[in-house]
Order: C-alpha cells, then structure tokens, then sequence
C-alpha cells in the first residue's frame, strides 16, 4: 500500500515537472541601443586592463626568475624573441595557396 502511495506521488511529481518545463517564457525586453553602447565599452575596457594586467605579470614572473638565477650563481639565459603571428583569416575565407574550386583548368 506504501509503495503504490510512493509510485502515485512520484509519477505526480513527474508530471508536474514536465509540464512546468515546457512552460513558455516571455521574450526578452528590447535592447537599449545607448545601454548596449555603454557595455560594449566597459567590455572593451575591461579587455585592455585584462590585457595589462597579464602583461605586468608575466614582466614581474621574469625579473623573479632572473634575479632566482642570480642569487643562486647561475647565468641567466637571454630572452628568445618570438615572431609575430599573422591575425586569422575572416570566417569563409579561401586558404592561401589553394585554387578556387570555381576556376576551371584549360
């Protein structure tokens, strides 16, 4: 008797919970042109001073390292310069190198 009174309230529950997830929620309010402005600027930023912070961080790990390799009497080996990488090509950009499909050979 237990069991079938546990089995009703669960499949209840269930039920309960399958229809409230199928509820529809209202659509979201337009966006603010000067709202979205704003964040977009406080994002931009938030990205440069990210940026520095990272910078400065990596110049403080350095100098620690090198002044580490000083006390213990070790040289402290120059630092390798890296290339420049060239940005990422657009989204739907050819390869370089490659022919156009398009191109027909003669």
């Amino acid at each position: 008797m237990k069991n079938a009174l546990r089995i009703t309230i669960a499949a209840a529950a269930l039920a309960f919970g399958a229809s409230a997830s199928w509820a529809k929620l209202p659509p979201p309010p337009p966006v603010d042109p000067v709202a979205k402005a704003a964040a977009d600027e406080k994002k931009a930023a938030a990205a440069v001073a990210a940026k520095a912070a990272l910078v400065a961080a990596e110049e403080k790990a350095v100098k620690n390292y090198q002044a580490n390799m000083k006390k213990a009497g070790k040289p402290v080996p120059k630092p390798t310069p890296v290339a420049a990488t060239a940005p990422p090509p657009p989204p739907g950009a050819k390869p370089p190198g490659k022919p156009a499909a398009d191109a027909k050979k003669s």
